[in-house]
Formats: C-alpha cells, structure tokens, sequence
C-alpha cells in the first residue's frame, strides 16, 4: 500500500507547479511508459503498477532500468492517477534538459498559443511520424509535460525536441529561414513544392496565429475548403499540411 504521503506526492505532479519544483513528470500506460524507458531520453526514478503487468514486463523493463519496481493494487493506481481510466502502470520520470532546436536545413513546427493538451500531444506524435525533430513552442503553449499531453504522444516525446520561446523574437532573429503561416487565406498546399526546410507555423484552436507573428511570416498557406466547416483541429490541420510539405 502506498504511504499518504508518497500518494500525495505523486497527486501533485498533476499539476504544473509541483512539476517544475520536483522537476519530474508522470507518464501513464504500457506504450507510453515503455517507450519513454527504451529511449534513454527521460530518466527514471520509479514505476508502479499492478503485479500481473509487472511480471510480465520485468525482462523488458530491466533491460533499460535497474530503479524500484513498486507493485501496487487498482485501488491505488486509480488514486494516483490522472486517467479517468486507470492503465496498468504509471512511471515517474525526471524531465530533460532543454535542448537548442536546429533551424537550419531541416523543417521545423512552430506553435502559436496552442492550449489544448489533446492537441499538442497529437501534434508531437504526428511530427514524429513525419520525423520532425523540432517543435518550437511559444511561451503561452501548454506544457509539453502537462500529463494529458504526455499520453496523448504515446511515447513520441521521447523523440520530438519541444522547446519554448517567443516566437515573433525568434522569427526576427533568424530572417534569412523560410517562414509558412498555416491560415484560412493563402497559398493552397497543391501549389507548394516539397520543402526540406523551414518553419511551418500552426496557431490556436479557435484564434489561429497571432497578428504579431502572422506578418512576420513570409507566405501564408491554407488548406483548401470545399465544404462549409468554419475551421480544422489544429492537430488535424498540422497533420495535412506535413504530409503535402514533407520530402521524403
């Protein structure tokens, strides 16, 4: 059984406070949690789940962490957890250290104030799909360790580099890089070649990009509408334009 007190403090990296104070994270399920132990990216410092689950993954599991397995009964998974649905095992990883995003020669995702933690989890996998190594956040974008967002990758942020900054700064500071805006009015997608490089900025929800960052942009681009839907997810738009703009 777990201590009050250790179930108190897994409670709090619910939150983003206590994350940044612990500098640690929660990550919940077979997929995500294995994934983020292959990839050596994000330090481990504990797993519990339920005994059947531990069993069974003990061998994989050894071969990339040698910390504390703690076995734990549903009753208390489902206390610490911040599923509505309680998986099999839920791991505490120590968060990465920020690292420099390369600008040059390579597509880059830009992401203007996207707020929706689904969203931006999404948007890390489908980048990982399209092997984008680079997202650029800015400041006012959920956190990239929000746990929503850590299970919406589905381990992808293992391999995706997030970082955050101002955009329009960045932007300015790096003029000579190609710029595409992602809008409701502008180049449609059929028309642009295959790029391998540049950065492709996504904006909010239901605003878009910012006015600020959107005239910094050196073309604006569009998915082209034939039917009468106001607007498209932002995953599901970032999703289409990569798979028109990446180069194999």
């Amino acid at each position: 059984m777990l201590s009050k007190t250790y179930t108190k403090y897994i409670q709090s990296l619910h939150h983003k406070k206590s994350r940044d104070a612990e500098h640690c994270f929660i990550a919940e399920g077979n997929k995500v949690v294995l994934e983020l132990l292959h990839s050596k990216h994000f330090i481990c410092e504990q797993l519990l789940g339920r005994e059947e689950w531990m069993k069974e993954h003990e061998p994989e599991i050894r071969r990339f962490y040698k910390g504390p397995l703690q076995v734990i009964e549903p009753s208390d998974l489902e206390k610490i957890s911040a599923l509505s649905t309680p998986n099999n095992v839920l791991g505490i990883f120590r968060k990465s250290d920020p690292v420099k995003p390369v600008l040059q020669d390579r597509l880059v995702l830009a992401l203007d104030t996207i707020q929706d933690p689904g969203n931006l989890g999404t948007i890390i996998r489908i980048a990982d799909w399209f092997n984008i190594k680079d997202i650029i956040c800015s400041e006012n974008c959920v956190e990239q360790y929000n746990p929503k967002v850590v299970q919406s990758t589905m381990g992808s942020l293992s391999r995706v580099n997030v970082t955050y900054t101002n955009l329009a700064q960045l932007i300015q500071e790096h003029a000579a890089i190609p710029t595409y805006a992602a809008a409701l009015h502008g180049t449609a997608l059929q028309q642009l070649p295959r790029l391998t490089s540049g950065i492709l900025i996504v904006g909010n929800e239901s605003k878009g990009i910012s006015e600020e960052v959107l005239q910094l942009a050196k073309e604006k681009i569009t998915i082209p509408r034939f039917g009468a839907a106001e607007s498209l997810n932002a995953a599901v738009a970032t999703g289409i334009i990569l798979s028109h703009l990446v180069k194999n």
